[in-house]
């Protein structure tokens, strides 16, 4: 067979999923800030598209099995990168995560550490070929990630420090993880939580305590839920153009975290879960690109993005209607964020380009 590579064998399908997505992320942030100081948000959020498009190609065409040969030394420079956002990184309410670019824009490496860790995560579990893990192989792979993990969490950054966990939490269930393993790992997450909620910010602590009840702080830490909720309600079943919550600004940031909740109030519960349709046709739809994956490695590294995917969707989901605490974690493809759309669309150039080499010697 041929050893180039062939754009028949991109998933065009899973691309317009995606698009079909992101343009209705583009509909709904113009939407949610015409007549703000936000406006024009959904153009930048088209270029970010746009270079997120460029990016997933030329991501597609190198060789990933390259890419995990040489991980090493792009997770060290992950490190560094880490290390200079809380050396000279922008502080932003209160929060030091962004590292100021010539030409006056941030960028945030904590959103594209997520990806070397899917890189880093796969070619650690490929190499090991037992069926079953040891614990010198749980402890390796609880420090790749649990080293980047607690340097975004010093920013602090709980929100993106989350979306690691699923990444390793793929890795290890894949890669052989032993039931007593999972038992012992939950009992000791159970006994750390003293200890981490000792360690966490007072807005962290309110976070969670509100988000159950909102009504306990309306006008605080439960203002951003008891209003997302009230807009997710407010949409009923087909919608309400009149978009109260959204175009009233009661419902803080809805370009970003809270997007969904917009999304709902103007398209209703049957708009809702039609985009949730469409995140688990994609989400399907990167599984079966893993199932035939040409390698260990392409199954790790695609089971990867799913999981960091399905994380960020769960989570953001069930933040917008009081399942889950405030975490800043955005929706993918919809909220406005430059760092994010990049990651998403760098990620899929990864899975286009394990799903291209099912066919190359």
């Amino acid at each position: 067979m041929s050893r180039y590579v062939s754009y028949r064998d991109f998933d065009w399908v899973l691309l317009a999923f995606v698009l079909a997505i992101c343009a209705l992320g583009v509909v709904q942030i113009h939407s949610a800030t015409e007549h703000t100081k936000f406006a024009g948000s959904h153009l930048r959020q088209v270029y970010w598209i746009l270079a997120g498009l460029g990016a997933m190609f030329l991501v597609s065409l190198v060789n990933y099995q390259l890419l995990l040969e040489k991980v090493h030394w792009v997770y060290i420079a992950a490190l560094m990168s880490l290390i200079c956002v809380l050396l000279f990184g922008q502080k932003y309410l209160g929060a030091r995560r962004w590292i100021k670019m010539p030409g006056g824009w941030h960028f945030q490496p904590s959103e594209w550490v997520k990806l070397i860790l899917i890189l880093a995560v796969a070619k650690y579990f490929a190499d090991l070929q037992q069926r079953e893990l040891s614990w010198s192989d749980f402890l390796k792979a609880g420090a790749i990630v649990g080293i980047p993990m607690l340097m975004v969490l010093k920013q602090p950054d709980l929100g993106t420090a989350l979306t690691y966990l699923p990444i390793m939490a793929m890795g290890l269930f894949l890669g052989g993880l032993r039931w007593k393993q999972a038992g012992v790992v939950l009992l000791l997450a159970g006994l750390c939580v003293p200890i981490a909620w000792r360690h966490m910010k007072d807005y962290q602590k309110q976070r969670l305590v509100s988000f159950r009840d909102p009504d306990l702080d309306p006008k605080g830490s439960g203002y951003q839920v008891a209003q997302s909720l009230i807009a997710v309600g407010s949409g009923g079943i087909f919608g309400s153009s009149a978009g109260s919550q959204t175009k009233l600004a009661y419902l803080p940031v809805p370009q970003t975290d809270f997007i969904f909740a917009a999304f709902a109030e103007e398209h209703g519960f049957v708009g809702a879960l039609g985009l949730l349709l469409l995140y688990f046709i994609v989400l399907m739809r990167l599984t079966q690109n893993a199932q035939t994956a040409p390698d260990r490695a392409g199954v790790f590294l695609v089971m990867g993005v799913v999981a960091v995917l399905s994380f960020h969707i769960l989570v953001n989901v069930g933040m917008v209607v009081g399942f889950m605490p405030v975490t800043g974690i955005p929706l993918p493809l919809m909220s406005y964020g430059g760092s994010s759309v990049l990651f998403i669309f760098l990620a899929l150039g990864m899975v286009m380009n394990v799903r291209m080499r099912r066919f190359v010697n």
